[in-house]
Order: structure tokens, then sequence, then C-alpha cells
């Protein structure tokens, strides 16, 4: 039963959801089910099929991370932000031609950070994944960018060895956290300048259901805003008081319109969302719009003028059957959430940026 629906909704689940689901269990295939179970709070490479890798640069804190779907996905995205920098997102369009993904790539260096894309693309073409046109491989590709220049020097930023190493190190398995990849440059807590930042980072999470489905999340944090527990309403990291020793807190700060500093593409939080569930284009579309909501309830503020915050999704359609698309999109604004958590903690400090550990502990 599809607990979420209405009377309209349950007709179309019993005349055509429930046959699809009985087919794939006989065909030994998982089903979909519409009461979530949380079972694990691992990575993103829980859905089957999905890889991550990371490359950082030793020359200062910048660096790229590539998600790889090998056997095709079906992707989506969701740019909220006033200031992003994408690529290739217009394919993503459920009325475009192409209905899978191979790659995306999240870097460090704003704009010039997109030639790690072209990386990936390399690697991915040198390991004979992609479409077949002509005889040549086509990997398909997209990504997206945060601002990190301000930390060190700014003319050095990730390219497209960034992101070939990253394919080169992608795998199934642990996914590092914290000050690596995409995350190494990452700051948050700016509404009062880099000198009362936090450390930000990358975070990853994932929600097992009943019926074998898997929603995963993978977030690099860098926003402008704070990082909130939405479970305490709790500060994690963000904006510290001028003695460094506590938190301004920019749910106060924006009420008083006081001090606020920063500007346009200075910031951003970028991300992909991941299941083994059957999605159509148009689904996988809904599934990242639903995704930022996560993003919502962890960053304060987002998806403001100063951040590109953009979220993609990817749908490897191990999981046969009609998909249950409210389940689907809480439970990946939850897995995003916990990754946003799992970015500012597990994060490493800079000179004169604190980690979480560095004021307090996990918080």
């Amino acid at each position: 039963m599809k607990s979420h629906a209405g009377l309209v909704a349950l007709v179309v689940g019993v005349l055509f959801a429930l046959p699809a689901a009985a087919c794939a269990q006989e065909e030994g295939k998982g089903s979909m089910s519409a009461e979530p179970r949380a079972t694990s709070t691992g990575a993103i490479t829980d859905v089957p099929g999905i890889e991550v890798g990371h490359h950082t640069l030793a020359e200062r804190p910048t660096g790229c991370t590539v998600i790889l779907s090998r056997g095709g996905a079906v992707g989506g995205v969701d740019v909220a932000g006033g200031a992003p920098g994408t690529r290739d997102t217009d394919l993503l369009d459920p009325v475009n031609l192409v209905q899978e993904v191979h790659g995306v790539v999240l870097s460090g260096g704003s704009l010039f950070g997109l030639d790690a894309v072209s990386g990936a693309v390399r690697w991915l073409e040198e390991s004979g994944t992609g479409l077949d046109a002509w005889g040549t491989t086509i990997p398909i590709v997209v990504g997206a960018i945060l601002f990190d220049l301000a930390i060190g020097d700014s003319s050095i930023r990730p390219g497209a060895d960034c992101g070939y190493g990253a394919a080169g190190a992608a795998t199934g398995g642990a996914v590092e956290s914290g000050s690596v990849g995409a995350g190494t440059g990452a700051t948050v807590g700016k509404l009062a300048g880099l000198g009362r930042a936090m450390k930000g980072g990358i975070g990853t999470a994932s929600i097992e259901l009943p019926g074998g489905v898997v929603v995963g999340a993978i977030v690099a944090v860098n926003a402008v805003g704070d990082v909130v527990d939405p479970a305490t309403g709790r500060v994690v990291a963000g904006v510290r008081s001028e003695d460094g020793t506590g938190f301004t807190d920019a749910r106060k700060l924006i009420r008083t319109a006081s001090g606020l500093v920063g500007g346009p593409g200075e910031n951003t939080t970028i991300g992909v969302v991941a299941t083994n569930a059957t999605l159509t284009k148009a689904q996988a579309t809904k599934l990242a719009q639903m995704a930022h909501d996560g993003l919502a309830r962890a960053v304060y503020p987002a998806h403001t003028p100063w951040d590109g915050d953009t979220i993609f999704s990817l749908a490897t359609g191990q999981v046969e059957g009609e998909p249950d698309l409210i389940v689907l999109g809480a439970v990946a604004a939850d897995a995003v959430a916990e990754a946003i958590l799992d970015a500012v903690r597990s994060a490493r400090g800079l000179e004169g940026i604190p980690s979480v550990s560095d004021v307090g502990g996990s918080r």
C-alpha cells in the first residue's frame, strides 16, 4: 500500500504499481515500499552502481570529487541558488534527448574548476564508458563548482588532471568525508566575513528502505550560512562570535541585519542524491528538487543570492516497479541533511578557520 497517497493515487497504485511490483518480485528483483526504515547512515556508495573518488591538490586547499555511474543512470538536477556554476545541466532537462548519465563532478576552484569535468570525461572514454555514437564512446558527465579561491593562492585550482585523478580513484567502497576532494577548501558561516567563518567539507550518508531500495547523498558544504542540526536546532558550525569562543547564530544575525558581509559566487553547497529505484527523467528531476529540503533544514540561510546551491540526482534502476516519489524525495532530503552534518563534523581546520572539533567537539 502507498500510505501517503489519497484515493486517486491509491486506485492508480492498485491498477499499475502493484502489478509492476509483483512482476519484479517474480523475477527475483526488489520492489518499492512506502514505509521508510533508516538502516544505514553510511555513504552514497551504498547505492549499487555508484562509485566515488576524490582528488585533493597538495599545493593549496582545493580539489574535486567524482561520482560515477558507469552502468548509466537516469539523471536530474535542481539549481536553487542565485550564483551557480554548472556544466551541461541542460541535457538533464526531461524534454531533452540524452537518457543516461555516467558521472557527476563536484569541484572547488569556482568556474575554473569546471575544467575537472573534462578530465573525468577523458578517463571514462579511456575505460570504454559512455554512449556509442558512430564508433566513438561519449561519456555523459555533468558538474558543478563551489568558490574556494579565497583560501591560499587563487591561481591554483582543480583542472582536467584533477577530474581524471578523481575518476581513476573512484570505488564503490567507503567514502572519505571532511577536508578532501571538493570539500578541501570549503568554509561555512561567512555572513560576518571569512575571519569569523568555520571549516566546511564534504559529507555523505545513505538510508535503506524495505524492499532493497537505497537512497544516498554526497554534499560539498561551502555555505554562506550556518550549519544547523535539524534534530536539535543547534548550530553545529557557523558564524563565530567576535571572541571566537561561541556562535553568533546566523538566525539572530539575519534578523538584526547588521554586519553582513560577503558577495555573490563566494559560497555554494553542491551535491548528488542517488537511488537504485527506477525513475524517469522527470521523476529524477523532482527527486533533486525535493532533496533541497534537506539543504534548507541543515543550512541557514540556504538558496541565497550569494550561493549557487545545486543538487543532482542519479537513478540506477536496479529496483523495478513504480516508485513512491513522496517517500524517495523525503528520504533524499533526510540523506542530504545527514551528509551536510557529516561534512562539517569530519572536517579538519585550516589556519584561522577552525573546524567543529577545534571549537568544542562533535556538537
